[in-house]
């Protein structure tokens, strides 16, 4: 059964059987075979398939089945390598998601030091905006998701581990222009800003929206480094993690406007809940050598 379910993953993820039977190297034939022996098992049709089977589509009882497969393909990879790890070797591979604050600026050093002390793990790190990092994790295809943004609440083991702080950045000097009134300026400029999805773009929204600001006009870009260097070359200002922009502040390329209040968020992690194996929870443990907050 184990293969079987291995095999309709891939027919899910290719959405193709021929796509799905050259990515795991068997014949179409079997393919077929497989998904019909799930079927008669489950006595359920998993997949709608057209008559020349070009296109297929899931099923709803289909999707139930994905997102199962998923975990029990999962917990019999994570029983093998505990198995394997029996004897205090730490190994095996870690599926790590994070967004792309996290993943840009504090993740690195973070796992730069942890394969230091455990060389034999295998690294699997994927780093995109909050809601495509939660969408991977809620499918099953990273272990843990480190998040600067809003996620659902639903099954999983969710914790803060970091606080960071959001700032005002202008270019360089901008603020020899400032009049008395600070709301009246920040209203009359352009804002950069990420794509929607993004902790950092979620996090402006709410500091508009707190301050009563309504910008002129907005440019969206899609990563910290391409803001950074927007407002380095006077295209706007932006509210970011002054991760981002330490360096630049301090090599005079952008300058910080005080504001009256801080503003910060938390970092936080998500495992999947009675779902966590030997090795992340050893990486949590690492994990917490980093953390800025008490937990």
């Amino acid at each position: 059964m184990i293969e079987e379910l291995k095999t309709f993953i891939a027919v899910v993820d290719k959405k193709s059987f021929t796509k799905a039977a050259n990515f795991i190297n068997i014949s179409q034939p079997s393919v077929s075979s497989h998904i019909s022996i799930l079927e008669r098992y489950f006595n359920t049709r998993l997949i709608e398939r057209s008559n020349k089977q070009k296109n297929i589509l899931i099923t709803q009882t289909g999707k139930i089945l994905y997102k199962r497969a998923k975990q029990m393909i999962g917990f019999l990879e994570e029983t093998k390598e505990e198995l394997n790890n029996y004897h205090n070797s730490i190994s095996g591979t870690l599926k790590i998601g994070a967004s792309m604050t996290i993943g840009e600026f504090l993740l690195p050093s973070i796992l730069g030091d942890f394969i230091k002390e455990f060389p034999e793990v295998k690294l699997d790190v994927t780093i995109e905006n909050t809601k495509h990092i939660y969408d991977k994790f809620k499918n099953y295809d990273i272990d843990i998701a480190l998040v600067e943004g809003t996620v659902p609440v639903e099954n999983y083991v969710y914790k803060n581990f970091y606080k960071d702080t959001m700032v005002i950045v202008v270019p360089y000097l901008s603020s020899q222009n400032l009049n008395s009134n600070l709301k009246d300026y920040l209203s009359k400029q352009t804002w950069i800003h990420r794509e929607e999805g993004s902790g950092t773009g979620e996090n402006l929204n709410i500091f508009l929206n707190d301050e009563d600001i309504h910008p002129k006009n907005f440019i969206v870009l899609g990563s910290n480094y391409a803001i950074k260097e927007a407002v380095k070359n006077n295209l706007g200002i932006s509210f970011i993690s002054s991760l981002v922009i330490n360096e630049a502040v301090k090599n005079n390329e952008v300058e910080v406007i005080s504001i009256k209040d801080n503003y910060n968020r938390y970092f936080s992690y998500l495992v999947h809940e009675n779902n966590i194996s030997r090795l992340a929870s050893v990486f949590l443990e690492k994990l917490k050598l980093y953390s800025n907050i008490d937990n």
